[in-house]
């Protein structure tokens, strides 16, 4: 029994034995500073630690951890929608949260880093870069391969191959994929809506924005442009900010003024066209009262003069000649016996009267020529074209006017109004 072991239980409670730890040790050799350490070092840092430098440097890193941890949890979906009723993406909060200078630290730093990127695209060569680095840690690896299977038997390269190589989850995948379809469609919904004037001040803002890009396109770069685009969009609303009121106010009298103005050419135009209307209904009236007027005088008389045409014989002879009549009046009716028979025989030399032409002339048994009811004497003319005299009566100034057209032989009558 003596030679037995002490047991842990044995220890009494007021026993001053302690069992060492690798805890306690470690904490008392931390606590302690070593022989071999230097003091000087150690104060010096904790005094740097402590300082007023450091302590602020402290509390920036953690309020700008804070802004970036409070900008990611604003990706959120709002509970505004679209004038269409859709709703819109997570990132239009993201982007307001952004913009609008709630977290200085993280917009601050976001800006930043977009210029840097912008004076880095224009001015160092990153993708020659890229090429750079991927040729030389592809050649070391290949030859760090080569060697070893050389002079090792035993590849460099595929010795620090790993197990299993590395592959994007599915679940990390889905949600960038997502993040991406949501950023499209942040800028398409967010496109259409100033196209369509969702809101006039935005789409009016876009107008000007286009506008000038337009013009200053022809002599700024394009980083250049890009730089000025992103310096408006960050800086635009900081101003607008701080001057919230003062903007505000003098937003409020310009849409006054504007809508004063609207509203008196509103008033104008409408004078105007009432003006117009009455000048325009006026003036139909007018013409359709002259109208009116000029049917009726039109119903009151005739219509066009009938015109009797007759067929023209080839001959000439028995031609019943097309006479005009007017409202009122009956044309006389003529006969072949009316008129004396064209002289079958040539003028007798030497004889210049006509009534000596008539004697010793030949008629076929007719009688001398009568006397015209109309106050004169027919006097037959001998025609030089078909050799065909034709009388023409005149209805109205009772003189004989014979003519014998030209063109054919044919007798083309004329009637005198």
């Amino acid at each position: 029994m003596e030679n037995a072991p002490p047991q842990l239980g044995n220890i009494p409670q007021y026993s001053e034995m302690s069992i060492p730890t690798l805890q306690s040790n470690a904490y008392n050799s931390a606590s302690k500073p070593s022989a071999n350490g230097n003091p000087s070092m150690q104060n010096a840092k904790d005094s740097m630690m402590s300082s007023p430098v450091a302590e602020s440097v402290k509390d920036q890193h953690a309020k700008t951890t804070s802004e970036f941890r409070n900008l990611a949890d604003s990706r959120t979906r709002p509970d505004q929608t679209t004038a269409t009723g859709q709703p819109l993406t997570h990132y239009h909060s993201f982007f307001y949260k952004l913009l609008s200078w709630e977290n200085p630290r993280a917009t601050g730093i976001s800006f930043l880093l977009s210029v840097a990127f912008i004076f880095a695209a224009r001015y160092l060569p990153v993708l020659r870069w890229s090429f750079k680095v991927l040729y030389i840690a592809l050649g070391i690896t290949a030859t760090a391969e080569f060697v070893g299977k050389t002079a090792l038997s035993q590849g460099l390269t595929s010795s620090f191959r790993p197990k299993k190589y590395y592959t994007i989850p599915r679940q990390s995948l889905e949600n960038m994929l997502g993040d991406v379809e949501q950023l499209v469609n942040f800028f398409v919904i967010e496109f259409q809506r100033i196209l369509f004037a969702e809101n006039l001040m935005h789409t009016g803002a876009a107008f000007a924005a286009a506008l000038v890009s337009y013009w200053l396109i022809k002599f700024l770069p394009l980083w250049g442009l890009s730089l000025m685009a992103v310096s408006i969009i960050y800086i635009a609303p900081l101003i607008y900010t701080n001057n919230k009121e003062l903007i505000d106010q003098q937003m409020r009298n310009a849409s006054q003024i504007v809508n004063s103005q609207a509203s008196q050419v509103k008033d104008l135009a409408g004078h105007h066209t009432a003006r117009a209307t009455e000048t325009v209904k006026a003036y139909a009236g007018d013409y359709s009262a002259k109208a009116q007027n000029y049917i009726g005088s039109a119903r009151g008389r005739s219509t066009s003069p009938e015109v009797n045409t007759g067929s023209t014989s080839t001959s000439g002879s028995g031609a019943n000649h097309p006479v005009k009549s007017e409202p009122g009046f009956s044309p006389p009716s003529y006969s072949s016996s009316d008129f004396p028979h064209a002289p079958k025989q040539e003028p007798t030399p030497g004889v210049m009267s006509h009534d000596d032409q008539y004697a010793q002339s030949q008629f076929g048994g007719q009688a001398e020529p009568m006397q015209s009811q109309y106050g004169g004497q027919a006097e037959p003319m001998q025609s030089q074209y078909g050799g065909q005299a034709e009388l023409m009566q005149s209805q109205y100034g009772g003189q004989a006017a014979p003519t014998q057209s030209q063109y054919g032989g044919q007798a083309a009558p004329m009637q005198s109004y």
